[in-house]
């Protein structure tokens, strides 16, 4: 099971966030899709989280990162 926290603002889609969920359900996981749809939503998770951009991904409780620490955690599990 994989966690995914990404932005669909009405008047943008994170690239990032389609990649990330495209590359979780490529290798198999099921994915807890969050969409954080306001900027005052996701500067609130960004500063909960103490991290500067989404998407982030977790998987099994644990966080890995954006798309790239996540490409990076596919090509080592």
């Amino acid at each position: 099971m994989a966690t995914l926290y990404r932005m669909v603002l009405p008047e943008h889609t994170c690239p990032f966030g389609v990649r990330a969920k495209q590359m979780l359900e490529g290798a198999g996981f099921t994915v807890d899709d969050r969409l954080l749809r306001t900027r005052e939503e996701v500067d609130a998770f960004k500063a909960e989280q103490e991290v500067a951009t989404t998407p982030q991904i977790f998987i099994d409780g644990e966080r890995i990162g954006g798309s790239d620490e996540l490409e990076r955690y596919l090509g080592q599990a």
